[in-house]
């Protein structure tokens, strides 16, 4: 299917949903969703849905929120208790299956309550490739994954984005502040604001594509290639250091390899990941 043909799929797969609540985090696929599930259904039949914790950056929160009723929907932000579960806070590979569960148990209750709705979320085409525990919650919680149904993959979800003038289609992808926390190291509010605090730093000096990577006493900074000089400029360096340091790290590092999304994943194996 061409794209067009996608975004009809998609459209229609909606449609026959009725009415739905949308997990929506303000990224560029949660977005093309809600934007697609108002103009079919009509905001009066959908609920956008994001849950406003301490792994969530509020600067993103602020943004998502603004986002979703410039689309005209209907915003309810839930608050999650999974920093209270201690198979959460563990910080095991299985991380994101729990919280998503306590995600998707709020939502469904939503759903109910509001008469039959469905719940759908942002899982895309790619993702299906990629190692996803959260969505092994949303097939526990019989959540709709409209956007891989339709078989829309990032790029296309991007290139639909900017013909809709959707302020998120070229916005960088930006999983929760605890998928930046190394496996093994408890999951706390203190280290959430370390991360958030250090990448805010760095969104400040001019960098767009970035992760600062906890490491208990080191924060590891993963930037493009094309990137590293804005890093490691010694006026820049020195202020990344003071400020770092200033939040609790011990040290502060640069990854040669340079930014990849996913690279927390990368000493797992095929065991742990089941």
């Amino acid at each position: 299917m061409n794209l067009q043909e996608k975004y009809s799929s998609l459209r229609q797969s909606v449609k026959k949903l009725g009415s739905v609540v949308v997990a929506y985090s303000g990224g560029v696929d949660s977005t093309l969703l809600l934007k697609a599930a108002v103009d079919v259904l009509g905001a009066e039949n959908v609920l956008a849905c994001i849950a406003n914790g301490p792994a969530l950056p509020q600067g993103q929160y602020k943004a998502a929120v603004q986002v979703a009723q410039d689309i005209g929907a209907e915003i309810h932000s839930v608050t999650t208790d999974e920093l209270a579960d201690p198979a959460y806070s563990a910080n095991d590979p299985q991380r994101c299956f729990h919280c998503k569960s306590h995600l998707y148990r709020i939502l469904t209750d939503i759903a109910k309550d509001r008469g039959g709705n469905c719940v759908i979320c942002g899982h895309n085409f790619d993702d299906n490739r990629d190692y996803r525990p959260g969505h092994r919650a949303a097939v526990d919680f019989g959540v709709h994954s409209p956007l891989a149904e339709a078989g829309l993959t990032k790029d296309d979800i991007r290139q639909l984005s900017r013909q809709l003038n959707l302020p998120t289609a070229d916005v960088p992808a930006s999983p929760c502040l605890a998928s930046r926390i190394s496996y093994g190291l408890e999951i706390t509010p203190q280290r959430l604001k370390q991360v958030e605090d250090a990448e805010e730093f760095l969104r400040r000096l001019g960098l767009v594509e970035f992760r600062v990577r906890h490491h208990e006493t080191i924060a590891r900074i993963e930037v493009h290639p094309e990137d590293m000089k804005k890093v490691l400029s010694e006026k820049k360096r020195s202020a990344i250091v003071e400020k770092f340091k200033s939040l609790g790290f011990k040290f502060v590092t640069v990854d040669l390899q340079g930014f990849r999304s996913g690279s927390m994943n990368e000493l797992l194996s095929e065991e742990q990941k089941d």
